[in-house]
């Protein structure tokens, strides 16, 4: 089977996010044989939810449709470096490969602060791939949050 990004869709619904009012971070979780099984976008304020980052939605919806607490084999693609709830719920889903755009200096939780799958106790430790279309996810962000502070 050929690799495909699917970045571009995880792209598409942090601008929903954006649209929304949330901190635009958009995520899509992929089937073994290369399906989407699930996309979300941060809704936190929409849910009065601190948990509803677009990671955890993605991953509920994708073991919602599969019906698993489980996703191996599956890849999880981000536009955001995700921080250390986000890796842990990774971890715990078993998910196979995470690709994200951009990377978090101030709350990540792979590459940056706690990195939690070089944790000891971390149950799985996914593939992981950065700087995916790291620009643009990175100028959304930057455009979102210049917007909020005049």
């Amino acid at each position: 089977m050929t690799f495909k990004s699917h970045m571009a869709q995880a792209l598409a619904e942090a601008r929903k996010a954006a649209t929304r009012g949330e901190v635009p971070v958009g995520a899509v979780i992929v089937s073994p044989d290369g399906a989407v099984v699930a996309a979300a976008g941060n809704r936190t304020r929409e849910l009065s939810d601190p948990t509803a980052h677009a990671e955890v939605l993605a991953i509920r919806a994708a073991c919602a449709e599969l019906g698993s607490e489980r996703l191996p084999g599956h890849d999880l693609y981000v536009t955001l470096e995700p921080c250390p709830m986000c890796a842990s719920a990774i971890s715990q889903a078993r998910i196979a490969r995470v690709y994200y755009g951009a990377s978090d200096p101030k709350s990540g939780g792979v590459a940056q602060g706690p990195r939690v799958f070089s944790h000891p106790q971390s149950h799985h430790v996914p593939e992981v791939y950065d700087g995916i279309a790291a620009d643009e996810a990175e100028a959304m962000l930057k455009a979102f949050f210049a917007a909020k502070r005049p």
